[in-house]
């Protein structure tokens, strides 16, 4: 994004937050806590406040690019059903945004914009096939074939989360919400255990890593990709589930996929912004 700036918003469960992406470098954030259980206006104008305020100090900038949990018309810039925000059943945010700003603005749900933002900023440079996994309350996934971003017709391409899986789906066994879907336990509390090597927090990260190596299968078996970067709270604890991950990794079924793919630990700061703001570059 070379001496382009492009504004990255990033709408979660309980906050926004935004920066201007200038240079290859992110600037300062800006965020705001938003109305959750407001009404669409409410939350559109948490979200104007903010970009309202990154503009005002950095004109001009090529565009704007959000980030938000829900499933998105890509095309038309829809986002339908935003998770912990009941008002957002349907809300036609580019268009608003686009009329109100006057710059191109691209949306798209956010563990794409995970991968894109790997894709352009992190671990994915120069790689054609990659699958980007974020490992947080739940499993997001997304996908890039042949250098681009790929969101499947209903921008729904890449939900292996919601894949059957023993008595439930796989998000359920492969997520931060492993411990206390399982064991009734805190997944705070347990992370805190492993690091002073508790015995029993470190076998439950190693009940954990065999199905996130599980989750990796799939993945790889649906995709066929180079490399799979892992991002979200839970890959902080990667040391704690690594070695039972690659366990599970290693019964795929071909052995020379085997040997070429790479797994990697995403290292990008603030991820979602950046991302958001990689969806002006895949759309050039």
């Amino acid at each position: 994004m070379s001496k382009i700036k492009v504004i990255g918003i990033d709408l979660g469960a309980t906050n926004i937050r935004g920066a201007v992406v200038d240079n290859n470098e992110i600037g300062n954030i800006v965020s705001r806590r938003i109305k959750s259980d407001g009404s669409i206006e409410d939350v559109l104008n948490d979200v104007y406040t903010v970009a309202d305020t990154l503009l005002q100090n950095h004109q001009p900038c090529a565009a704007i690019g959000i980030g938000v949990p829900s499933v998105v018309d890509v095309a038309a810039g829809i986002v339908y059903d935003v998770q912990y925000i009941p008002s957002w059943k349907e809300v036609h945010l580019k268009t608003l945004m686009q009329e109100r700003y006057n710059i191109p603005v691209y949306v798209n749900n956010d563990a794409n914009c995970f991968a894109v933002g790997e894709l352009y900023f992190g671990k994915g440079k120069g790689v054609d096939n990659m699958v980007g996994l974020t490992l947080g309350t739940g499993l997001g996934t997304g996908i890039i074939t042949n250098g681009k971003l790929y969101t499947g017709y209903n921008c729904g391409a890449g939900e292996i989360g919601l894949f059957p899986y023993m008595d439930n789906v796989l998000e359920y066994y492969c997520s931060g919400s492993f411990f206390n879907n399982v064991y009734g336990l805190d997944g705070v509390e347990v992370f805190n255990d492993a690091r002073a090597g508790d015995s029993l927090a470190l076998e439950l990260y190693a009940e954990l890593g065999t199905h996130i190596g599980n989750a990796i299968k799939m993945a790889m078996y649906a995709y066929d990709p180079e490399l799979i970067v892992l991002g979200g709270s839970v890959s902080h604890a990667f040391d704690y589930f690594k070695e039972a991950m690659w366990l599970s990794v290693k019964t795929f079924a071909y052995p020379k996929t085997l040997n070429r793919i790479r797994i990697e630990i995403s290292e990008m700061q603030n991820s979602a912004i950046i991302g958001a703001a990689a969806l002006y570059l895949d759309n050039l």
